[in-house]
């Protein structure tokens, strides 16, 4: 039996965000929260919700500027600090003391600053194509290949890039999923991109926002991007037991950002996908649910 998901769920925040999320399962199971990344929400997770929500409290929210979360007119309000801060208010207000993550993408890099700062809450952390915060900042001010390969965020910094993507029914968005050298989307039927659109449809500023308010981007002849941060490798440890499912046929996050993930966590297993994209998640649900089962059970 798979537990039903069921969406049009609030959560008012005390820093005065309203969340939107879905869930499966019951409160008093164990909490697993899935969180999505660009351009995409909740529904990412429409194969994992239903799996888990059997013997977890399975929830995926919209972060805040995607689909039916509050989306702040202000660049600053999508920080990485925010972003950490609702999912802590989030895990509070469902009742819980710590939680298993699960993330992929923009996701990601929120969980794993979230896991980094509040390892308390952290029961687990499952990251799916995100780069650890240092090596993706180090591999950007550095590599000439990653900056290449992450040019686009320097165009979706850009004012009017959410216009564009809007254009013609989305077509340039549709194409992050379809496009770029990727094998074909076939799990981007016409269901699927309904799904979609109706969210896109809520607005895109939100979501480019995120781009626009972090530090982590390639240099440009007018800002330095990630060239001109200075971090400490030590505050980046992550001490919660970490799991790591990459897939490698990602184009825009190549398997490098991987090398020297050893140094910044102890406990740490790495599951490569050779033939999987950056919508590994997508491409092969089953696969992912199974890796993740068996992470849990570890």
């Amino acid at each position: 039996m798979t537990a039903a998901i069921h969406s049009g769920q609030f959560a008012s925040l005390s820093n005065g965000t309203r969340l939107h999320y879905a869930s499966a399962g019951k409160k008093q199971n164990p909490l697993i929260i899935f969180v999505h990344g660009f351009p995409e929400f909740w529904y990412e997770w429409s194969a994992q919700l239903p799996e888990f929500g059997d013997d977890y409290f399975a929830v995926a929210p919209d972060l805040r500027g995607f689909n039916l979360s509050d989306m702040p007119a202000d660049v600053s309000a999508y920080k990485a600090k925010h972003i950490v801060d609702d999912l802590r208010l989030l895990i509070a207000h469902l009742g819980y003391e710590k939680t298993v993550i699960v993330a992929h993408d923009w996701g990601g890099a929120i969980c794993w600053n979230l896991a980094i700062a509040l390892p308390a809450l952290v029961e687990k952390l499952i990251i799916i194509n995100s780069p650890h915060p240092y090596l993706f900042m180090r591999a950007l001010a550095q590599d000439q290949s990653q900056q290449s390969s992450s040019e686009y965020m320097n165009w979706l910094r850009n004012e009017g890039s959410e216009a564009a993507l809007a254009k013609d029914d989305f077509a340039l968005l549709e194409g992050f999923f379809t496009g770029m050298g990727q094998p074909a989307a076939s799990w981007f039927d016409e269901a699927t991109r309904a799904r979609y659109h109706e969210c896109w449809q809520h607005g895109l500023t939100g979501g480019v926002n995120y781009y626009r308010a972090s530090p982590l981007h390639p240099p440009t002849s007018n800002d330095k991007g990630a060239s001109k941060l200075s971090f400490n490798p030590d505050d980046f440890k992550v001490r919660v037991p970490t799991r790591v499912i990459w897939g490698e046929n990602d184009k825009a996050l190549p398997k490098t950002l991987l090398d020297g993930l050893d140094e910044f966590i102890a406990d740490l297993h790495i599951e490569r996908i050779e033939e999987g994209s950056h919508w590994i998640i997508h491409e092969q649900p089953d696969r992912i649910n199974a890796l993740i089962r068996q992470y849990l059970k570890e």
